[in-house]
């Protein structure tokens, strides 16, 4: 690719604006204004072409950026769309809520904003359903093989697709109502609004893949069971076990994991039930840093809280990257998501010590906190003499995920933990019980949308060659045809 042009200096980046906040709290539509065709094109063009494209290594499924950043460039969206879905299954999320390490990547980021590479993603994703190039993936041939896929997040989602692309019969078992996992379930509608759930959903049933939902493997049906009636099973079931907070009060009603109250936020958007954990009218405090803090914050502006108060446990993050975080990996600077713009008192170097009140939660205490840093590293201590008292009738916590929920597993088909309580697997995703993989944050963690794609990916190839000896799918990078 060859670059006649300068607007990567001539061209400032513009990423999509955010709608008016008191338009948006109002409702729980997505959050962001698109671009016109004609400014991504403009914001393509600022993609450099460069000789090593460290944004293509960024990327955890190895996404060739700069091919169709120079496809939109030309007005070739349809050439853009292959290239772009040889790689991945799912543009239309993660051109929504991946955080972008390919920009963090970025060579023009170096001296300017890098190019707006997320919402070029998202923009020939939406180009190629609206002109209805975005088709079910359904096999030449059938294998005869059936597999079972535990879970109907991004990684169980994304195995399937690529599953029945070469031929086995694919029926995935989800525990919820309604498929998607962390998808549905686990992201806002403001950021992810679930009729494209629902629409890429539908593209797996017509290719063939079959859903089961309001089945728990483990207890509707046996794991052994499971494992008798398929010719491999691959568990995708995510990291949901919540981080205790592990302090005096923390069961005390009215204290609750983000996970529970996005779970019923997304079904009172659904019109299915009303929530029983509600914000409105209540002085909340959500306690976590991430995306996650982030979401219920927004979730909790909608339901109409009295005031939101955010605690992180780090002390504010420098607004320029870092000496210690250098180009051309993801550095932790300031960040104000859409949700922070909304409303909330971000309180930082703070540590919940307790939480007080008769049965309900009333109130809790703090005491702030220090950085320590012995031999290069850093280490948190709280300060003596520094508590305080705030207010408290919600309080959400959002401080991770310790793992995923492994006992029903562990005792029907005893797969290997490692030492942190995830599924083991080798370098093939499989376990140490035959024909069993894992896939996802159920092996790797909690971790980001695209990492659970690239996962779901990466086992497909080993299962299939477990089956058939041999695989056509791809490894990291490179493509798959469009079917």
């Amino acid at each position: 690719m060859t670059k006649d042009h300068l607007d990567f200096i001539e061209r400032p980046r513009r990423a999509p604006r955010r709608r008016p906040v008191q338009a948006r709290v109002d409702d729980d539509r997505d959050v962001y204004i698109p671009l016109t065709e004609q400014r991504v094109v403009q914001q393509a063009k600022r993609c450099m072409g460069c000789g090593v494209p460290f944004c293509q290594s960024g990327c955890p499924l190895g996404n060739a950026i700069p091919d169709w950043n120079d496809a939109v460039m030309d007005g070739r969206w349809r050439d853009a769309y292959d290239r772009l879905a040889a790689t991945n299954n799912f543009p239309e999320f993660t051109g929504r809520i991946c955080p972008a390490p390919c920009e963090s990547a970025c060579v023009l980021g170096l001296i300017e904003g890098p190019v707006t590479i997320e919402h070029v993603e998202q923009s020939i994703a939406e180009h190629a359903f609206a002109e209805g190039w975005v088709r079910p993936v359904v096999p030449r041939t059938e294998s005869g093989k059936h597999v079972a896929i535990v879970g109907s997040g991004p990684a169980g989602l994304a195995a399937a697709e690529q599953l029945r692309r070469v031929g086995h019969a694919v029926t995935i078992y989800e525990r919820d109502d309604w498929p998607g996992g962390l998808l549905r379930y686990g992201i806002p509608d403001f950021k992810l609004e679930k009729h494209l759930v629902d629409r890429r959903v539908s593209l797996l049933e017509a290719a063939g893949i079959r859903f089961r939902c309001g089945v728990e493997i483990g207890q509707d049906v046996s794991f052994s069971d499971l494992r008798a009636q398929h010719d491999a099973v691959l568990l995708a079931t995510g990291a949901t076990r919540p981080r205790p907070l592990g302090v005096p009060g923390d069961d005390l009603d009215g204290v609750h994991y983000a996970w529970d109250y996005l779970w019923q936020d997304t079904r009172r958007v659904a019109g299915i039930d009303a929530p029983t954990i509600d914000a409105r009218g209540k002085h909340v405090i959500v306690i976590g840093g991430g995306d996650t803090a982030s979401d219920c914050i927004g979730v909790a502006n909608r339901q109409g809280a009295a005031s939101i108060t955010n605690f992180h446990i780090w002390p504010a993050p420098p607004t320029e990257r870092p000496p210690d975080q250098p180009w051309p990996y993801v550095a932790h600077t300031w960040q104000e998501t859409s949700s922070h713009e909304e409303g909330c008192a971000r309180v930082w170097a703070v540590a919940t010590q307790a939480l007080h009140g008769d049965r309900q939660v009333e109130a809790l205490t703090t005491l702030d906190v220090e950085v320590v840093e012995q031999d290069g590293r850093r280490s948190r201590r709280t300060v003596a003499g520094t508590e305080r008292v705030w207010q408290a009738d919600l309080v959400l916590i959002a401080i991770g995920y310790t793992g995923p929920e492994t006992e029903p597993l562990s005792a029907q088909l005893p797969v290997g933990l490692d030492e942190r309580g995830r599924i083991a697997t080798d370098d093939r995703f499989a376990t140490d019980q035959d024909g069993v993989f894992a896939a996802g944050d159920n092996r790797r963690g909690a971790s980001l949308v695209v990492w659970a794609i690239s996962e779901g990916r990466e086992a497909a190839r080993a299962l299939d060659a477990y089956l058939m000896g041999t695989t056509t799918l791809p490894t990291k990078g490179e493509g798959d045809l469009v079917a």
